[in-house]
Order: C-alpha cells, then sequence, then structure tokens
C-alpha cells in the first residue's frame, strides 16, 4: 500500500564517471526543496557516492558496481564474482526496493533497460502499479547510426512503445535531439518532453565564500575533465601548453577527478610542481565553489560538465572525446554553432602552441548567455512542474468516486 507522502525513485547504472550521478542527484535535490513531503531514493553503482552530500528527504542504495573493459564488455568493481552474478544481485536489489518503496514516479536515467537489461524485470513489475514510469535522456547519446544498432541489439524499442509513459530530454529543444535519425515505434516521440538543461548552483551556505585556494583573488582558469577516466590527454595538452608557452597566461587550477589512473595523476602532480602557475586538485565532491570564481572554463564536453558551464555562465573551451562515443563531440559541435563556447578538437593534440593560443585567448570568449537560446537552464523547474502535475493527477484518480455498474 502506498504511503500518503509522495515517492520518487531514481535508478542510475553508471559505476565509472561523475556525469550520471551529479545528474540524478541534481534532480533530486531540485524535487525535494519544491515538494516539502517527498522522499527521492537514488539507485546507484557509483563506488564513490557516499562521497556527495545529500539533502534530507534523499537518500541511495549502492548496489554492486561494475565496469567498462576496453572491449566493451563488463566486469565486477570489487566482487570476485562472473559479471552475470554480479548482474543478477544487482536486478534482484533494484526490483526489490522498487517494490518495497513502491515510488510515484520511477525514473530510469539513460539506459533505457538498465545496464544488460537489469531493470526490464522492474519496468514490467511496475507497469501494472500506480507508478509513472518514466526515462530520462541526455541531450545528445551517441552518433545516430551507433544508437540505433545499439538500441535494435538491445531490444530497447518495445520498451520505449509499451512499458515507458513519458520520455524527458534534458536539453533544449532545437539545440539537440537524442533520437535524430532514429525510426521510433509510433507514439514515441509524443512521449518526449524536453525539458532544458538542468541549472547547477553553489552549495547552500556557499554563496558568500571567497575564492578556494590556491590563487585567492587572483583570476584563475578551471581545467575540469569530469571523472577523468578519459581526461589524460586533455590535461597533457593544457600542461603542455603551460610548459612550452611563449607568453603569458593566466594560472591553470586542474581539477583531476576521481577516476583518473593513479599513473597519470603522479605524473601530472610531478609536473606541476616545476610550474609556478598551476596548481592540481585530486578530486572534490564539490566543484561549484571552483567553477563560480573561474575565469573561465576548459572541459572536455560531457553532460555534467556542460550543464555546469551554462549555469556558471563562463567563457568555455570544449575538448569533446571522440571514443568510445562521439556524444562530447556531438554536443559541443551544436554548442559552438548555437555560440555558447568554442571548441578545439582533440584530433590537434598535442600540439602545445595551439592550444597555449586557445588559452590566452580564453578569458575574452563570449560568455554563455550571449548567445540567447530560450529555455537553455530551464530543466529543473520544467521536471518539478511535470511532477507537481503526475502528483495531482495521482491525487485526483484516488479522490474519484469507484463507478459501479449494476
Amino acid at each position: 500500500m502506498r504511503s500518503n507522502s509522495p515517492k520518487i525513485l531514481i535508478y542510475s547504472h553508471d559505476s565509472f564517471g561523475l556525469g550520471h550521478l551529479r545528474r540524478c542527484r541534481a534532480i533530486a535535490h531540485s524535487l525535494v526543496g519544491k515538494f516539502d513531503d517527498l522522499s527521492v531514493l537514488i539507485l546507484s553503482g557509483s563506488p564513490i557516492i557516499g562521497s556527495f552530500e545529500f539533502r534530507s528527504r534523499v537518500d541511495f542504495v549502492r548496489i554492486p558496481g561494475v565496469i567498462k573493459l576496453r572491449d566493451g564488455e563488463y566486469t565486477p568493481l570489487s566482487l570476485h564474482l562472473n559479471i552475470d552474478h554480479t548482474l543478477a544481485i544487482r536486478s534482484s536489489i533494484i526490483e526489490h526496493t522498487a517494490k518495497v518503496f513502491n515510488p510515484d514516479v520511477f525514473i530510469v536515467d539513460k539506459e533505457p533497460l538498465g545496464l544488460r537489461g537489469e531493470v526490464l524485470p522492474t519496468l514490467e513489475a511496475l507497469k501494472d502499479t500506480d507508478t509513472r514510469l518514466v526515462l530520462g535522456l541526455r541531450d545528445v547519446m551517441d552518433d545516430p547510426e551507433i544508437l540505433r544498432q545499439e538500441w535494435e541489439r538491445k531490444n530497447v524499442y518495445p520498451a520505449l512503445e509499451k512499458l515507458y509513459d513519458e520520455i524527458w530530454v534534458y536539453g533544449p529543444e532545437g539545440i539537440c535531439n537524442p533520437v535524430e535519425g532514429i525510426e521510433l515505434p509510433a507514439g514515441v516521440e509524443d512521449k518526449m518532453l524536453y525539458t532544458g538543461y538542468l541549472r547547477r548552483s553553489l552549495p547552500e551556505g556557499m554563496e558568500s565564500l571567497p575564492k578556494p585556494a590556491p590563487f585567492g583573488a587572483e583570476p584563475y582558469i578551471l581545467v575540469t575533465p569530469g571523472g577523468g577516466g578519459d581526461g589524460v590527454e586533455m590535461v597533457d595538452w593544457v600542461m603542455r601548453a603551460y610548459e612550452a608557452r611563449k607568453n603569458p597566461l593566466y594560472p591553470a587550477l586542474i581539477i583531476l577527478g576521481p577516476f583518473m589512473p593513479a599513473a597519470a595523476v603522479a605524473q601530472f602532480v610531478e609536473r606541476a610542481e616545476h610550474l609556478r602557475d598551476v596548481e592540481i586538485i585530486r578530486f572534490t565532491p564539490q566543484i561549484e565553489p571552483y567553477l563560480a570564481n573561474a575565469t573561465a572554463i576548459v572541459g572536455m564536453g560531457g553532460y555534467n560538465t556542460f550543464c555546469e558551464i551554462l549555469s556558471f555562465n563562463k567563457p568555455t573551451l570544449m575538448v569533446p572525446r571522440i571514443i568510445p562515443r562521439r556524444e562530447q563531440a556531438i554536443r559541443a559541435a551544436r554548442a559552438e554553432n548555437s555560440g555558447l563556447l568554442q571548441v578545439l578538437p582533440i584530433d590537434a593534440y598535442p600540439d602545445p602552441d595551439l592550444m597555449a593560443d586557445a588559452l590566452a585567448s580564453l578569458p575574452k570568449v563570449p560568455r554563455p548567455s550571449h548567445a540567447g537560446v530560450d529555455n537553455l537552464l530551464g530543466g529543473l523547474e520544467v521536471i518539478g512542474s511535470r511532477v507537481g502535475e503526475i502528483f495531482e493527477e495521482a491525487r485526483a484518480a484516488r479522490r474519484a468516486p469507484h463507478l459501479v455498474n449494476y
């Protein structure tokens, strides 16, 4: 039996990277801020979810982690089990949690069936209940042909057509379409709601903090490869520019991310010791003050970093990856065409002079707000409004008298 207080369950499959976790956390925090009696539970395989602070009425269930190998296969992160056994445990935890928690809304992040189909039993179990089933998609998923092949291989289309009630696209309509070029079953596009990007802000109590160390009041460029697992080339390129520069550059603060390989971390730290204006931080769960106080930002172009760049309205240089997905490169190209930022293709790596020139001109690049894109950062507000409508529809259904036919 469902309690009177509304509940939302959010599934985030990813065990590697920060984007999925931070996206789900931003949505959860926004929703409990809007609805005083709402509880949100996040299902996540992230090994560092415990490093993050969560608002009251937001909690998480940590499912066993897995990582994706270079050949595309998955393996357990910590358990000495085979992948099928690990996925069976994950799937069981997800389904049991959903049945006991009995959410009003179940939001699945990015992967329609979850990792290797682990969410499908839960979707099927909840379909015959009052739970609203929602798929949340990034603005860009991948190259359309690759995504089409992937969804066909995973047999995603029946779930889009028959299981999900709604599909929320976390971006504004007109810049990116995550299913562009894909022939969807009839009625699926009618389920899609473009929300706008998800605005990020300083944590409560940090609004009046001074600029974070090490630069104090001195301007600096923030370099962030997100989780860092695939950011070695970008960070190396930036450091090469500072090591070989012919002209002055703003100081650089590089936050490496928790998933950067230990050997690369050690190398970057050693190199930074020989550069008076390059500082390195291994990882911080609260990157917002560093973003807010930066003069400009260098990032790779993942969804989470992109939302932060737009939210703090900084001149931005994007260096997107192109392997294993073209998601970042597509987002970066669309953003550059819309006048939101500048792009330096990773194909030009490791030319230090090219990067140095880009860094020198970066502080004068127009801020994203100058592009004048409609509903650029309205995502959390749109999601909150839609959730409110779902709650009201559920209350109205419970109040409606049952008609008895004689």
